[in-house]
């Protein structure tokens, strides 16, 4: 048992508590959130080789020995994404230095972005089901700030609608919760695993099914699956550049994280229904999520609608629950991650150059801003999985996997896909780079070179974590077997108990 896990949730509570009492001073509210983000990124690093070398690490909070009290839980696969979490931070907080404005950063800017942060670790870490609510409801409150800031009459209408939302997935969180600790008397995620074992062992009670449908209800609103997206392209098409990129990088990502932890840790056990209707509403989000992408023609909704196409793809993955799938669907979680941060803020730059983010309006970008369009190239190559980029792995393991346990129309469905989201992002890159140039008032006034500098480094890991997916692959590959043998987990935690 270490102290070491809970760095990555303390430094940002910390921070964010610090930020709190001089708002107004936004060149330190700078320099302490970048250092601060900085050093998160560094633990993490850390965090991932100890994990690596000492196996899964636990911190038992007040001294309680798990079951009976409060436990944080760092495998493989919190690990990594809690390290994807830091980076992506980091270059959202210093993409705000030029790409925000100084009276949303006057507004405790920073200090949410720390909160929200503490909350998406925390969920990451934590190995008490309950708690994992109280950082979902960390992560969401921060989140209601950061969507209002600016105060635009589009981030208020669509504030009221997330609100709504998460307010009710929140309300069915507590009950999920509630009828689970009615059945098996623990909230220690480990435990609660044991425990529905052993009611299994003598039948599986209808009641788990049905507890097993409301977790992925909970978690299917806040990760935006079919049909439960509805209110994911107008709440995250209101924020700024660099809060959308935190939204569509990690909010979704933690509900699905929670959906691969709950069903490979508590209801493996039921692979029949929970997991054949996990699969069809996967499949469901790939299309809708396509479906989107294709349609529109503003940049900000064609990548806001392949935030499904990738959850649905992720939880495809899940659904199969073999090893090769659970591979590429940790592979691809930590990709999607990394790379839909880097377009997203790639696109706050043509929005904020061009004042637009109609892809009618906007032609011959490339020829002014080289770097910009050949940036956004490899981005684009690189979430539709073309080889070698970080996207192909990924996939290649989930549709393998799919063949593998018999799932041909789904992995069909997300092979093609592959192509559809191609196509959906080269028409941001074809119509808004190429063509004749228009000029835009104001454009000159952009930094856009200093803005460049935190996609670009997103797009040079996403380079990286395809072409040396050989360096990495161990890593995920052990994050998999964790997911696959609850065991690993569970003997971790409990130890002796």
């Amino acid at each position: 048992m270490i102290n070491f896990l809970i760095l990555p949730i303390l430094i940002p509570l910390v921070t964010g508590v610090l930020l709190i009492f001089d708002a107004k001073h936004i060149m330190l509210q700078r320099w302490i959130a970048g250092l601060s983000a900085l050093i998160t990124v560094i633990v993490s690093v850390l965090l991932v080789q100890k994990v690596n070398n000492d196996g899964i690490q636990t911190l038992n909070l007040s001294n309680w020995e798990a079951p009976f009290g409060i436990t944080l839980v760092s495998d493989m696969v919190s690990a990594l994404l809690v390290l994807t979490t830091s980076i992506i931070a980091l270059a959202c907080v210093i993409y705000s230095f030029r790409g925000i404005d100084e009276d949303r950063e006057k507004f405790y800017f920073y200090a949410a972005v720390n909160f929200l942060i503490v909350g998406v670790n925390g969920a990451f870490t934590t190995g008490d089901i309950f708690n994992l609510f109280v950082f979902f409801e960390v992560m969401l409150m921060s989140s209601y700030v950061l969507i209002v800031i600016g105060g635009t009459k589009i981030q208020l209408r669509e504030s009221i609608k997330y609100l709504l939302v998460n307010v009710i997935s929140s309300a069915l969180f507590v009950i999920a919760v509630a009828y689970l600790y009615s059945i098996v008397g623990t909230l220690n995620m480990a435990h609660i695993s044991v425990r529905i074992s052993e009611i299994s062992e003598m039948g599986q009670p209808g009641i788990i099914t049905v507890i097993a449908v409301l977790f992925l209800i909970v978690f299917g609103l806040k990760g935006a699956i079919f049909p439960l997206f509805f209110w994911l392209p107008g709440s995250y098409y209101a924020p700024p550049a660099p809060v959308l990129a935190l939204f569509g990088a990690l909010l979704t990502k933690v509900g699905v994280y929670s959906i691969a932890r709950t069903y490979t840790l508590f209801f493996y056990q039921d692979g029949g229904f929970t997991q054949q209707l996990l699969t069809i509403l996967a499949v469901i989000s790939i299309i809708f999520g396509v479906i989107g992408a294709i349609a529109y023609w503003d940049i900000k909704k064609i990548v806001i609608y392949n935030i499904i196409v990738a959850v649905g793809v992720i939880l495809f993955g899940i659904s199969v629950m073999t090893p090769d799938s659970l591979t590429g669907a940790m592979f691809y979680l930590i990709h999607d991650m990394n790379i839909k941060a880097a377009l997203f803020l790639l696109v706050g730059i043509m929005a904020a150059i061009t004042g637009t983010s109609n892809l009618r309006k906007i032609s011959g970008l490339i020829k002014r801003y080289p770097g910009l369009g050949w940036t956004f190239f490899l981005a684009a190559l690189s979430l539709s999985g073309i080889p070698p980029l970080s996207g192909f792995v990924g996939k290649l393991l989930i549709i393998k996997g799919g063949f593998e346990a018999g799932h041909y129309w789904g992995a069909g469905i997300v092979l093609m896909s592959s192509l559809l989201v191609l196509f959906s992002i080269m028409k941001i890159f074809i119509n808004g780079f190429w063509g004749t140039p228009r000029d835009y008032e104001g454009a000159d006034k952009i930094p856009v070179k200093r803005m460049m500098a935190a996609p670009v480094i997103l797009v040079a890991i996403a380079v990286f974590y395809g072409v040396g997916s050989e360096f990495v692959y161990p890593y995920i590959s052990q994050a998999a077997e964790t997911l696959a043998n609850p065991s690993i987990y569970i003997d971790a935690v409990l130890k002796e108990y």
